[in-house]
């Protein structure tokens, strides 16, 4: 189980699996809690490459992150 700190966005940490280069068993803590429920449903099961090309710089308002733009850090860092 990876667990990262987010930084900028409501959400605080999100913890994840990487198993056979898929992303598994997703949740945020903190945050959006129905959007971020939705999230980590569709990212189940999917490659972590293509999470992070369709995830990475999206935006919240002004923040220059989101919690999609984290989960995306985050899964990239994780290798």
């Amino acid at each position: 189980m990876f667990e990262y700190e987010t930084d900028g966005t409501c959400s605080t940490k999100i913890s994840f699996d990487i198993r056979d280069n898929k992303v598994r068993s997703v949740s945020f803590e903190n945050g959006c809690n129905g959007n971020l429920k939705a999230v980590s449903i569709l990212v189940e099961g999917m490659e972590r490459e293509e999470l992070i090309r369709r995830l990475k710089g999206v935006q919240c308002k002004t923040r220059g992150t989101s919690c999609a733009d984290q989960l995306a850090r985050a899964v990239e860092k994780a290798g």
